[in-house]
């Protein structure tokens, strides 16, 4: 421990939990309906002879939908940049899946605006819903909500509903835009013109990335992917009517920020079962940023928490797990590290370290960053990976092993290749988006670019 960890350490009264690696990874996997989280993978990966996704043998793939292909509701083309995604039961056996596309002004495919589903027709983002059949046959795609802008991740909410998170904070009057964008919207993918395209402003203008609702009380946290100094920050939004079901959050609600007292940056903590307790919440002075980024406002003397890179969200058992995909000194953050995993528990007011994953650490992520996770219904946590060079899904199971569950080389094709020439090398594709069926025996993931959408079938108990 450093000298700078230990002044911290000393100065807010955490405590190093006198627990093994494994007890504090095994927390990971609150609330999965597996009792006993996988503790092996599901052995090497088999080429794709298509190039598109390979797989553990006795695992297969159907490819959903891709960017530029008609949408089958007539409305134009499926639009690119294909990220955060959540899926929900529907009637008759059929599953509603909700997927982001994060268009900026250069997106190369608008999701296309549709009259009482569109927010801002010069913004590019939005969502789409596929409907699929318990044989993931497609029935249905169309647009769910069009017109905002930067849609990154998101989550569900208990009544069935996917928040999408705009990650951007450009007003009108900006690239074009003729509303301010940084807001969250509710997307109903059943019946989209139940929720329409309406910001809820009460939530923040910021660059969000994703969001955990607490089921018990309908507090919604949500985690800030900001770029640049000050980092991000971790909020919760305590709503005016909790649980109060589709259409609820729009009668606002109050915003706030966390306080780890005497820790400015969570990226100089970075052993294991370190936690804090007596986490505070700070009222935010700004929400909709009016005048200065949340970020950047006065939150008083005692200042704020940040970290870099706050990306994915999600509610297990009785606690929040959110993610910093990494921080660099480089960039101006305290320390580096190449990804956390920390848990909150409302109850207790208790923030855990409970993984941190790259070189010297107990879990070797081979590539970079973790992104997007999701709990897997049969045991272990699913991480898609944001970096350079072969993209993956990872599993991770409780003892800290991780294995590959899926990699991702989208396949180039040029008149050199087709002529017989040298082939060229595979564009990869980030991974997004990645959840499971209702019913858990179907893995859905994204590519980013070229936008796809698979859905993954096999031995997953």
């Amino acid at each position: 421990m450093s000298a700078t960890r230990r002044q911290i350490l000393s100065r807010t009264g955490a405590s190093v939990a006198g627990i093994a690696f494994t007890g504090a990874l095994s927390e990971l996997f609150a609330g999965s309906a597996s009792a006993a989280p996988r503790t092996a993978g599901y052995g090497p990966l088999v080429p794709d002879p298509d190039g598109l996704l390979d797989l553990p043998a006795g695992f297969r793939y159907r490819v959903l939908s891709r960017q530029g292909d008609p949408l089958r509701s007539g409305e134009g083309l499926v639009p690119s940049n294909h990220d955060g995604m959540g899926a929900f039961a529907g009637r008759r056996g059929r599953t509603h899946l909700v997927r982001n596309h994060e268009n900026r002004v250069t997106g190369k495919i608008a999701v296309p605006t549709v009259p009482g589903l569109t927010y801002d027709p010069a913004g590019k983002g939005g969502c789409t819903v596929l409907e699929l059949d318990g044989r993931n046959n497609v029935l249905g795609e169309r647009v769910a909500i069009a017109g905002t802008a930067v849609n990154c991740a998101g989550g569900p909410t208990p009544w069935n509903t996917w928040l999408t998170c705009e990650e951007t904070e450009d007003r009108a009057g900006t690239n074009g835009y003729t509303k301010d964008h940084g807001f969250i919207f509710e997307v109903d993918g059943a019946d989209p013109h139940r929720t329409g395209a309406v910001p809820l402003t009460a939530m923040g203008r910021f660059q969000h990335e994703a969001i955990a609702v607490d089921p018990s009380n309908g507090i919604v946290y949500e985690t800030e992917d900001a770029f640049e100094r000050p980092f991000g920050l971790f909020y919760r939004f305590l709503p005016e009517r909790p649980l109060g079901g589709t259409g609820s959050l729009r009668a606002g609600g109050t915003l706030e920020a966390m306080r780890v007292p005497g820790v400015p940056d969570l990226s100089v903590v970075q052993e294991t079962g370190t936690r804090f307790e007596g986490v505070e919440w700070v009222p935010v002075p700004d929400p909709l940023a009016t005048a200065t980024p949340i970020r950047h406002q006065d939150f008083g003397p005692r200042g704020i928490t940040h970290a870099q890179k706050l990306e994915g969200c999600y509610w297990g058992g009785r606690a929040v797990y959110f993610v910093s995909s990494f921080a660099r000194a480089k960039d101006g953050s305290a320390a580096t590290h190449f990804g956390q995993v920390w848990k909150y528990e409302p109850h207790r007011r208790r923030l855990t370290l409970v993984v941190v994953f790259g070189p010297d650490t107990d879990v070797q992520l081979p590539g970079e960053s973790p992104d997007n996770i999701c709990l897997a219904p049969t045991g272990g946590l699913m991480v898609c990976e944001d970096g350079d060079g072969a993209q993956h899904v990872f599993g991770l199971s409780a003892d800290g092993e991780v294995y590959a569950v899926a990699r991702n080389a989208q396949a180039l094709t040029s008149a050199a290749t087709a002529a017989g020439g040298i082939p060229e090398a595979p564009e990869w594709g980030e991974f997004a988006g990645v959840t499971f069926s209702p019913d858990g025996s179907t893995m859905y993931v994204n590519c980013y670019t070229p936008g796809t959408t698979f859905a993954v079938t096999g031995p997953w108990c």
